[in-house]
């Protein structure tokens, strides 16, 4: 099974082929390709190197690297990747780099498992038709790690930026119940997309996305202790539904917003009931 899916916002196309014992001829492709091997062995042949890729590998084919890759074993592939043209990818490494080039990756093929979690995260998100601005953070997040591990010499200070991420939280606290995007909040605080998520995980802990989910959250709890629905409370902490809603109050708090609320609402019951 083959599907492909594009993302109008990020501009890219997300790949899964699953139960695929296809061996594919050599050839290459005017973009970039970036793959996870989910499951299943191939053999791959590229730029006339040769490697078995495996479980948990990585690839990464620059545009007109030449490849070719048929199996091995009796694991059918799973595969989820990425296709990313170049106007994109100068876009991405501008905004990571502060430099107009287009990057070039020391190896082929890798294995590393904090990349890997971020691509099968953004895969996820892209086929599940994620709007919300963490999609073009983990892609931010995605493509520093990829250049900083692999790319050509990145610089790692990480700046401290402390008047701009105190503009980003008032930005955030004051636009939490609405939609917004990680451009808003760079034009308020007048700070790159990349340095922001660097600088801000650095002196908060997490990324901007999960300091907005923590306020809505908390913001959340208060509407629920005074009875209101956990469909309305979604609504009005600006959730994109109330299933969206209801995993991340369960992930954050360890409880269903219905039984969230059932606690406070059985409570007054019970002062209602003794008079009090």
């Amino acid at each position: 099974m083959k599907t492909v899916v594009y993302d109008e916002q990020l501009h890219i196309e997300a790949y899964c082929f699953e139960g695929i014992r296809q061996s594919f001829p050599n050839h290459f492709h005017k973009y970039y390709v970036i793959g996870f091997i989910e499951n299943g062995q191939r053999y791959l042949c590229c730029k006339n190197r040769e490697y078995v890729v495996n479980k948990g590998d990585i690839v990464l084919f620059h545009p007109e690297d030449n490849h070719s890759c048929m199996q091995i074993g009796e694991d059918t592939l799973c595969y989820k990747g990425f296709h990313i043209y170049n106007d994109v990818m100068l876009h991405l490494a501008k905004e990571i780099t502060n430099k107009k080039e287009l990057p070039q990756f020391s190896k082929n093929v890798i294995y590393n498992e904090e990349i890997a979690c971020y691509l099968t995260t953004l895969h996820k998100m892209i086929i599940n038709g994620t709007k919300d601005f963490i999609k073009e953070e983990i892609l931010l997040l995605l493509f520093t790690a990829l250049i900083q591990n692999y790319g050509q010499p990145f610089q790692n200070d990480i700046p401290e930026c402390r008047k701009e991420i105190e503009k980003v939280c008032e930005f955030i606290q004051s636009h939490y119940t609405e939609h917004i995007c990680l451009e808003q909040i760079c034009q308020y605080a007048q700070i790159s997309k990349s340095t922001l998520i660097r600088a801000f995980t650095k002196q908060k802990g997490i990324t901007p996305y999960r300091y907005l989910e923590n306020i809505r959250i908390n913001e959340a709890k208060k509407l629920l202790a005074k009875g209101v629905s956990p469909v309305d409370a979604a609504i009005q902490m600006g959730f994109s539904d109330q299933s969206h809603f209801t995993n991340y109050f369960s992930r954050f708090i360890g409880l269903s917003p219905g039984a969230y609320r059932d606690i406070f609402c059985n409570k007054n019951k019970v002062g209602e009931k003794y008079g009090k």
